[in-house]
Parts: structure tokens; C-alpha cells; sequence
């Protein structure tokens, strides 16, 4: 089972892009983050019509989650418990076959120190409960999506310029580290544990994409039964070179069947 995430910047924008990568790369569970759109206007029909079951969890002009499978989805959970007011469109959890998945878009953080790095932080701590929770199932889990964490230097192209930066601050990293310790697998560090200019998101200004002035972080991560089941895992670079391209790129990774 191949499964993939990507922040596409907004879903109208991207759709032919997203289409002819899903034909192309031909991924079982697309985790999609940023899509920028309200439930009404997500095309639905032209996903469906390329094969996949979707659910959505949508926000006019701002964040927005989803979920494509080909496979049905059950067990739709649209908000991250922990905090009734909070109304952004940031989380989607299912099930589908017999993993439980999750396509996340974390809170960027900046400007920090402030009230959007507090927001960031307090998100993070809701999700590590809700993480841990999902642990006791005992069964796959795949939490997905734009983490807008650079875990570690390697991860940066330019580790110095992004030290003050919400997304490499040492609280930041130190709340993914969490997660981790709790006993997730993040699947691209786990088989490509040296690689260097492993990067997933790259600006849009001063030629980042031409120079590979990147960040990696979109990540994938794997409880234990999922961690055990990992055959293969990757950045797919190619959809930032196209026209008109998200200033992100698809994650994936390969389970073996059970």
C-alpha cells in the first residue's frame, strides 16, 4: 500500500497538477493539507472520477485537510480533541482497511515568541495526547502532513538562518521529539537516515527551488504495527518542478501487506 501526503497550496490551483500526479504515482491514501477551500467547493467529482474516496475538513481561503483513498473511509473524526474553540481546519483521522490514518496541518508558529508560537505549542500537546491515544489501539497508524517542524539541521538548508524561526525553534523540535519518543517511526529518517537535501517544502522567493534552498517538513510517521510493516519511503520531487507547482512536494512510504 502506497501512501502519500502533500500540501498543495490550494486545491483549485493545483487540481490539474494533483490529478496528473495521482495518475502518474497512483497512491493508495493521499493525505492533502492547505487546500484552501470550504467543503462545497472541493472537487469531489473530479477526484472520484480518478478513483478515490474523499473526506474533508474545509475553511474558506485558509488551511484546510483531506483525505483520498482508494479504498472507502470510515470512521471520520474532523476535529484534533482537546480544545472545543478552536475552529481551524487543520485535522482529519479515519480509518481505511485496517490502518488508522490522520492528514495533519500543524500550526506555522511565526511570528515567534507570540500568540501564534503559543497556539503552535498548545496544538502540538493536543496532538501528543491524542497520539498516544491512538497508540493504545494497537493497530497501523500513519499520521501525515505538513508538521511545519525542521526535526533536526540536516533537515535545512541553511540551519542559521532558520534558527529564530518558529518551525526550528528548539520548543518546536522538542515537541516533535515527543511524539517520536512515544513510538512512532518517522519513515523517511528510517530508511534514508544520511541523506542530505532531503527537503520537502521549498519558498517560493529567491530562486529556493533553483538553488535547492529547502526545509523538510512533511513527514510521515509510523506507529510500531505500521514501522513493521515499512518497505519502502520517499521525497517525489518532480510535482515542485511543474508549472504553477505547490511550494511543497509529496512524501510517501510503501507498506507491505499483512
Amino acid at each position: 500500500m502506497k501512501i502519500a501526503s502533500w500540501n498543495v497550496n490550494s486545491i483549485k490551483v493545483r487540481l490539474p497538477n494533483l490529478l496528473q500526479w495521482l495518475d502518474e504515482f497512483s497512491p493508495d491514501i493521499v493525505m492533502l493539507q492547505e487546500t484552501k477551500c470550504v467543503e462545497d467547493a472541493f472537487p469531489r467529482l473530479e477526484l472520484e472520477a480518478a478513483g478515490y474516496h474523499c473526506a474533508v475538513v474545509g475553511q474558506k481561503a485558509y488551511n484546510g485537510v483531506a483525505l483520498l483513498s482508494r479504498q472507502p473511509i470510515e470512521e471520520v473524526l474532523t476535529v484534533l480533541p482537546g480544545d472545543p474553540e478552536d475552529q481551524q481546519a487543520r485535522y482529519l483521522e479515519a480509518t481505511i482497511g485496517d490502518l488508522r490514518v490522520a492528514s495533519i496541518y500543524l500550526p506555522n508558529g511565526n511570528p515567534a515568541p507570540g500568540e501564534k508560537f503559543n497556539y503552535k505549542l498548545a496544538w502540538m500537546e493536543r496532538l501528543q495526547a491524542r497520539a498516544r491515544e491512538l497508540l493504545s489501539l494497537e493497530q497501523p497508524i500513519v499520521l501525515g502532513g505538513d508538521w511545519n517542524v525542521i526535526p533536526e539541521p540536516v533537515d535545512c538548508h541553511d540551519p542559521e538562518a532558520w534558527r529564530d524561526d518558529a518551525l526550528f525553534r528548539p520548543e518546536s523540535r522538542a515537541a516533535f521529539r515527543t511524539i517520536l519518543h512515544l513510538g512512532y517511526t518517522d519513515a523517511y529518517r528510517a530508511l534514508n537516515p544520511d541523506t542530505t537535501h532531503a527537503y520537502t517544502f521549498w519558498d517560493y522567493q529567491a530562486g529556493a527551488w533553483q538553488r535547492d534552498n529547502g526545509i523538510r517538513i512533511d513527514h510521515l510517521l509510523l506507529s510500531p504495527q505500521a514501522a513493521d510493516r515499512l518497505a519502502e519511503a520517499g521525497i517525489d520531487r518532480e510535482p515542485r518542478g511543474r508549472e504553477r507547482a505547490s511550494d511543497h512536494t509529496p512524501v510517501w512510504c510503501r507498506l507491505r501487506d499483512r
